[in-house]
């Protein structure tokens, strides 16, 4: 993960990328530098002077409560039957200085997506300012500070675009489940547990608070109340990556019936704008 301004251009647009995929789910990982395990004091205290000695805690039993899976799949299927929807979201992501400190950076963005092949991101924030737009054949991101951008081609689905961002571009994308045309196959996979919360608020919205675990991630879904059932917020937890790093994305002003033009999806570079590959991510230490 990006950890600060990177200085090779060759490497900037995987980053502005995965800035981009900070929007919308649950089941991607961290690849951890380490394994991370949970400890539980010993059951006797040792003697004076003898060393001590921790257990990993065992895993919770499998828990799963068929209303969590339920609303998952309500909302799940609200967002892949709606032919085209805008959202702005704010979100926060940590990440580890070279001290182990985990730092936290702000994202803002806008979305646009049209089923089944038109996708617009205008993101903003502490880590980068990006433009990703995709027309139904070709993906490219913009880097107007810079005046750079990467191109891809052949693509013919949103799906497709999420699974070259994610699997060939090889950038991490904790939260795109929710544009995919079936979220609720991709967030439902290798739950082991799904349990309800509660009720909850957010920013004013009458919201149900649902909690989900899969081998790699902790996750959390805030989801409105009632039929309308979209994402309101999405917390995450890395359990794998060291110090266990957090994820917080919180949705807002939602529109199901958006009047979206054609040229809103489709990127034309400026004249004096460089070209650049989508390439591996090669992160560089914050000092």
């Amino acid at each position: 993960m990006p950890n600060e301004l990177i200085k090779s251009k060759r490497t900037v647009l995987s980053v502005m990328v995965f800035a981009f995929v900070t929007q919308g789910c649950a089941n991607q990982a961290i690849a951890p530098n380490q394994e991370s395990a949970a400890v539980t004091a010993p059951t006797e205290v040792p003697a004076k002077g003898a060393p001590q000695s921790f257990k990993p805690a065992p895993p919770p039993a499998p828990m799963v409560e068929q209303y969590a899976l339920d609303r998952l799949k309500q909302m799940s299927d609200k967002l892949a039957a709606t032919q085209a929807f805008t959202y702005r979201s704010s979100s926060s992501i940590e990440m580890s200085a070279v001290t182990g400190q985990f730092l936290t950076f702000f994202i803002d963005s806008e979305v646009a997506l049209q089923r089944p092949n038109k996708l617009r991101v205008d993101l903003s924030g502490d880590l980068s300012t990006v433009q990703l737009y995709f027309d139904g054949a070709n993906v490219s991101a913009f880097d107007p500070k810079n005046n750079l951008h990467a191109d891809a081609h052949a693509l013919a689905t949103i799906d497709d675009v999420l699974d070259f961002v994610i699997n060939k571009a090889r950038i991490n994308f904790p939260s795109g489940d929710f544009l995919y045309s079936n979220p609720y196959a991709v967030m439902s996979k290798a739950l082991t547990h799904a349990i309800i919360v509660g009720p909850s608020m957010v920013n004013g919205v009458p919201c149900e608070h649902f909690a989900y675990m899969n081998p790699s991630i902790n996750w959390e879904v805030w989801i409105e109340k009632g039929a309308n059932a979209l994402p309101m917020r999405l917390a995450m937890t890395y359990k794998k990556a060291p110090n266990f790093p957090r994820f917080l994305i919180e949705f807002a002003d939602w529109n199901l019936n958006p009047k979206l033009n054609a040229d809103t999806f489709v990127f034309k570079a400026p004249a004096n704008a460089k070209q650049i590959e989508f390439g591996h991510y090669q992160p560089e230490q914050k000092k």
